[in-house]
């Protein structure tokens, strides 16, 4: 039987490991075995932060609007709670899009959620007054 020889093989899977290391400090980026650690937790790092960076931009969203429905007398979760009363469906991203570049269209939201929570005021006294400014 003939013998087999690997370099060939062995040599393009280091290649791939040393090409995805390009960048990387020291012995991390040319030596084979560290290359390989690094890559290793490079992968483990971009698949995990993959998941935060949607976290990272809803708690942005949220901020952003609830310094813009401050600004016109609600909280945050006022806004939210009236929106859903007044059957507006918008999602953060685009609310806080909408906050930032179209005030004028923030207000109008901003006035239906506001009409939305009106119900406070028969239920209990000042409930409203404290929770629209």
């Amino acid at each position: 039987m003939a013998r087999v020889k690997r370099g060939v093989t062995a040599h393009a899977r280091h290649k791939k490991v040393i090409k995805k290391a390009k960048g990387f400090y020291g012995r991390r980026k040319n030596t084979i075995r560290t290359a390989k650690q690094a890559v290793d937790k490079s992968l483990q790092y971009a698949y995990r932060d993959r998941k935060a960076r949607k976290r990272n931009f809803r708690s942005l969203w949220v901020q952003r609007i609830n310094a813009a429905a401050r600004e016109h007398g609600l909280t945050y979760a006022r806004l939210v709670d009236g929106m859903t009363k007044a059957g507006i469906e918008v999602d953060r991203k685009v609310l806080s899009d909408i906050a930032i570049n179209q005030p004028q269209a923030f207000a109008a939201v901003v006035a239906q959620a506001k009409a939305a929570l009106e119900y406070l005021k028969k239920t209990t006294p000042g409930a409203f007054e404290s929770a629209v400014k």
